[in-house]
C-alpha cells in the first residue's frame, strides 16, 4: 500500500492533551512540517508559554525550553543572541502573549528581535477556566464578564498584528485562521515563511492563529469554527499586517 501522509518527524508520538476539537494539535503540525520542510529541525529552539500549550515540549521533537508566564520572547531573546544560528520561535496563547507577556512580546519586536512568534489567539483564557482575556471581544460572555464585555468597564481588545504592525524592527506579521483546509494551507504557508525571513536575518516576525476554545466557549467542535467564523473573523480579519521582506 503507498502511503499518501506521513506524520512530520518533528513531532513526537505522545497523545496531545489538548480538549476535543481544539486547534493547537493542528496548529503544531503547521510548525513542525514547516521547520521539517526547511531543514532546521537540529538546530531549532522553541520556547513554551503557561497556558493550554504548557507542555508543548512535548509534542516537537526539537529542543525547547519552558519560559515563565509571558516572559517567552525574554527567553528567546537571550537564546537566539547566544545562537545566532539557530531558528527560534515561541508558541504562545492570547494570555501569555498579550497580558502579562505584553511588554516582553512588544520590546522584543521593536528591538527587532530575529525571532519568530507564533501567536494562538481563542479570545478566551483556556487553561484556566474561561475568563475574559486581553483578545475577548465586545460583548462577548465568558466566567468573568457573564454579561458581555462591557468596554467602559474592562477596556477594548487588543488586535496584536495591528498594533505590532506599526513597529519598525517588525518585519513580517500576518493574522490566518485553521477554521477550514484553505485557510490551513494558508496559515502553514504564513508560518513557513516567517521562519524563512527569520532564517534570512531580516527581524522580527509574528504569525497570529485564530484558533476555537470549545469547552470554555460552550460549544461543539463544528459549532465552534462556525463561531469563529461569524465572529473572532469580523472582529480580526486575516490579512498580512505587514511584510517588509
Amino acid at each position: 500500500m503507498n502511503t499518501v501522509f506521513e506524520k512530520t518527524p518533528l513531532l513526537t508520538d505522545l497523545p496531545l492533551h489538548y480538549c476535543p476539537g481544539c486547534t493547537h494539535g493542528l496548529i503544531h503540525r503547521l510548525v513542525a512540517e514547516a521547520l521539517d520542510e526547511l531543514g532546521v529541525g537540529e538546530r531549532t529552539v522553541g520556547v513554551a508559554p503557561v497556558g493550554c500549550a504548557v507542555m508543548a515540549y512535548n509534542y516537537f521533537n526539537c529542543d525547547f525550553i519552558q519560559a515563565a508566564h509571558g516572559r517567552a520572547p525574554a527567553v528567546a531573546t537571550g537564546v537566539k543572541r547566544a545562537k545566532p544560528g539557530h531558528v527560534v520561535f515561541t508558541y504562545q496563547g492570547d494570555g501569555d502573549l498579550a497580558a502579562i507577556g505584553t511588554a516582553e512580546t512588544i520590546h522584543a519586536a521593536a528591538r527587532g528581535e530575529n525571532i519568530t512568534t507564533v501567536f494562538v489567539n481563542n479570545s478566551i483564557y483556556g487553561m484556566t477556566g474561561g475568563q475574559m482575556a486581553p483578545t475577548t471581544m465586545p460583548g462577548q460572555v465568558t466566567q468573568t464578564s457573564p454579561y458581555g464585555r462591557d468596554v467602559k468597564a474592562a477596556g477594548y481588545p487588543i488586535r496584536v498584528c495591528e498594533m505590532l504592525a506599526t513597529l519598525d524592527g517588525t518585519v513580517y506579521c500576518e493574522r490566518v485562521s485553521v477554521d477550514t483546509v484553505k485557510n490551513v494551507r494558508a496559515a502553514k504557508k504564513a508560518i513557513k515563511k516567517a521562519f524563512e525571513i527569520q532564517l534570512a536575518g531580516r527581524g522580527f516576525t509574528l504569525v497570529e492563529v485564530l484558533s476555537t476554545c470549545p469547552t470554555n466557549w460552550g460549544l461543539n467542535p463544528v459549532a465552534s469554527l462556525d463561531w469563529l467564523r461569524a465572529n473572532m473573523m469580523p472582529y480580526y480579519p486575516l490579512g498580512v499586517y505587514k511584510d517588509d521582506a
